[in-house]
């Protein structure tokens, strides 16, 4: 009798041990919703630091020290493009403008195209450089030709990441070569990796496995992608790899799915085979547990804004990238609704760029996300005489 008890004991026992790790599994799957906590399964073992964010909305899915200060290699340079892309934006450069290298920029160790003093490519081929093979010299001569010399990027550099509220975050190159002082964290990376995304024509070199630069010349160079993921992760089209002693290896990857973007930080991976390992686990836990819903696609008008005394009555709000929200797969989306809230007495001048409300996204009664909305133009005041007319012809329309 006392066998007989012991055993059917023993075997509840071992049953209980069997089950315990499924009932741990099915409790990490039920965290780490939109707007919830970390899952709590570490997507990331080996990494000092990492995040997971959507990169419409911002939120993160998952996160590991994310603001602990680290040096980042050339992840740098996703500041370092994000100015050059600006820059693009602004008519500052083009990208058939041919760039002089200088004997400093030329004098770069580490990752290089292998830019020869006086050489000239366009903004073009030194972007790609950077791009695909992290080029040090290229991130040099392109720095001094939008701001005269490396140091006055630099300070554009530190001026940007301040705007972006990347608050743990302080540059000294624009390369990422070690540095004292040269400092980010992986939720910094991915703030600035989302505002580069912004500029959508940054995958079409991100996202290149290969191509050639001084292709018809005695001196061919074969550019390969140092971010193999866009290779071998479909989706993946970017974004920046690095690599030092120091910061071990990084990167910020991402890729997108259906409507849903994604940025994959890793800070301090042993070795790449690591690195590509666990930012593809990151994203594998995104696309499966994950779902974006389109508000406004690139283009859409999303709504009107009068300006008091300018010299045009109101704008029209034109979305400059896509609007979503971030969804729990099985999560209805039927009461999802947006509500554009500006601010009260806009009023002549208004400058481009400049804040004039929020978009506000609703589920139910809940706000799971805002977006704030700033001016497409400058808008200056309007003269007495045009004022002169607007009320002349409002009183005529009235009557």
């Amino acid at each position: 009798m006392f066998k007989r008890g012991w055993l059917r004991l023993t075997c509840i026992a071992l049953t209980l041990a069997l089950m315990a790790p499924t009932a741990a599994l099915a409790a990490e799957e039920r965290t780490g919703g939109a707007g919830e906590s970390a899952p709590q399964v570490d997507l990331a073992p080996n990494a000092s630091s990492a995040v997971l964010m959507d990169a419409d909305t911002g939120t993160v899915m998952y996160e590991k020290n994310k603001d602990q200060k680290l040096p980042p290699a050339s992840i740098t340079k996703i500041m370092t493009m994000l100015l050059i892309m600006e820059a693009l934006d602004q008519g500052q450069i083009k990208l058939d403008e041919k760039v002089r290298t200088s004997e400093y920029a030329a004098s770069m160790g580490g990752s290089q195209i292998f830019l020869e003093p006086g050489e000239e490519m366009t903004v073009e081929e030194m972007l790609k450089g950077i791009a695909l093979a992290s080029g040090n010299d290229a991130s040099v001569a392109l720095a001094e030709k939008i701001a005269g010399s490396e140091e006055a990027f630099v300070a554009k550099m530190n001026a940007k990441a301040k705007q972006l509220g990347m608050q743990n975050t302080h540059f000294v190159n624009v390369n990422g070569l070690p540095a004292d002082n040269h400092y980010t964290s992986a939720y910094d990376i991915a703030i600035m990796s989302r505002e580069l995304l912004k500029h959508p024509d940054i995958t079409k070199y991100t996202g290149l496995y290969q191509d050639y630069l001084r292709k018809d010349t005695e001196k061919p160079f074969w550019l390969v992608n140092t971010n193999k993921l866009v290779r071998f992760y479909p989706g993946a089209d970017g974004l920046k790899t690095g690599y030092t002693s120091e910061a071990k290896f990084c990167l910020s990857a991402t890729a997108k799915r259906d409507n849903l973007r994604v940025i994959a930080v890793v800070l301090g991976e042993p070795n790449t085979k690591t690195r590509n390992a666990e930012v593809t686990r990151m994203f594998d836990y995104a696309f499966s547990q994950y779902s974006s819903q389109p508000i406004f696609k690139t283009g859409d008008v999303i709504g009107k804004v009068r300006i008091e005394k300018g010299e045009v009555p109101e704008l029209q709000i034109v979305a400059k990238h896509p609007y979503s929200v971030l969804l729990k797969k099985g999560d209805a989306g039927e009461d999802i609704r947006s509500e554009l809230q500006l601010d009260s007495n806009l009023k002549a001048p208004i400058a481009a760029g400049q804040p004039l409300g929020k978009l506000i996204v609703y589920k139910g009664d809940k706000v799971v996300s805002e977006f704030p909305i700033e001016s497409p133009q400058a808008v200056g005041k309007a003269g007495w005489w045009m004022l002169l007319k607007r009320t002349t012809l409002k009183l005529f329309m009235a009557d």
